[in-house]
């Protein structure tokens, strides 16, 4: 297996919409924009990428202009989450024949499956493709999360060599750490407690204030790896005000209207997601002024 670079600066790519098509030109711009900003990694099709309504043609779509214009300059973690795993197995596939660098593979979301079939899962993920695997876990999403245990089991699988935590327990990063051992790369999902995160033994963030603020985001996580944590929570000072109005409307309204506001594309969504309130466009007006993106 490759090396790949796995920490630091990842963003969790949101996928731009125009008049109800995927807008290939405003994703190409905003991942040549990521890449001159230091973003280290990008994902499509996560759940900020709206994975859930996207087609399975437009899933492989997005990932393949991914890799495309990257070329090379940054990881791609392709998102290959699905709550069938048939169809999950079918999305690895595609990663590794477009050449992404490695996959995010996220839990059986709506089926609510037990321990034992998150395992079986993600190993037959595991069995299918020869890329690293991110696993992620996110149970505010999917209703379902892998424990300590599970996770334990999962790492000692060759290609199965990080996770996502997005459960906002920072206890989690410690326990990961003692069961899957010190090597196994833990990336914080939310950011808000990012630098938390990496203080309790993460390296990196898979981001979705990255997709607005994304200089900001890697000069922070730069700094974390460094243990340079004085300027790391400079940074973060700066960009709360921005991680709380990203999220005062479900994920991805308000950062797709942020980026709106930045020129870099609409603000579309696509049902059963609408666009953000007035309130909430005032929270995020208000955050992008504070940090200067705005007049």
């Amino acid at each position: 297996m490759t090396p790949v670079n796995l920490t630091g600066a990842i963003t969790a790519l949101i996928t731009p919409f125009r008049d109800e098509k995927v807008d290939e030109q405003a994703l190409i711009g905003l991942i040549d924009r990521q890449i001159a900003a230091g973003t280290v990694g990008l994902v499509p099709v996560g759940t900020t990428g709206e994975a859930s309504t996207l087609s399975l043609e437009e899933h492989k779509q997005v990932v393949s202009i991914c890799v495309k214009a990257a070329a090379g300059r940054a990881t791609v973690i392709a998102g290959a989450g699905s709550n069938n795993t048939a169809e999950a197995l079918e999305l690895a596939r595609h990663g590794q024949e477009v050449e992404a660098d490695a996959l995010l593979v996220v839990t059986g979301y709506y089926n609510k499956p037990s321990q034992e079939g998150l395992y079986q899962h993600f190993a037959a993920l595991h069995q299918v493709c020869d890329l690293p695997l991110v696993i992620y876990n996110v149970p505010g999403r999917t209703c379902s999360d892998i424990s300590v245990e599970t996770l334990a089991k999962l790492a000692k699988l060759e290609r199965i060599v990080a996770v996502k935590d997005a459960t906002g327990d920072l206890a989690r990063v410690a326990q990961q750490r003692h069961a899957c051992g010190a090597d196994f790369i833990q990336l914080s999902g939310e950011d808000m407690t990012a630098v938390g995160f990496n203080a309790m033994g993460g390296s990196g963030c898979i981001s979705v204030t990255g997709n607005v603020a994304p200089d900001h985001c890697a000069k922070m996580q730069t700094a974390c790896l460094a243990g340079d944590y004085e300027t790391a929570l400079k940074i973060q000072d700066q960009l709360t005000p921005l991680h709380a109005a990203l999220f005062c409307d479900t994920n991805p309204g308000p950062v797709k209207y942020a980026l709106s506001r930045l020129g870099l594309c609409t603000d579309e969504v696509r049902l059963p997601l609408v666009e953000i309130d007035d309130a909430s466009k005032r929270a995020v007006d208000a955050a992008l002024v504070d940090l200067g993106l705005v007049g």
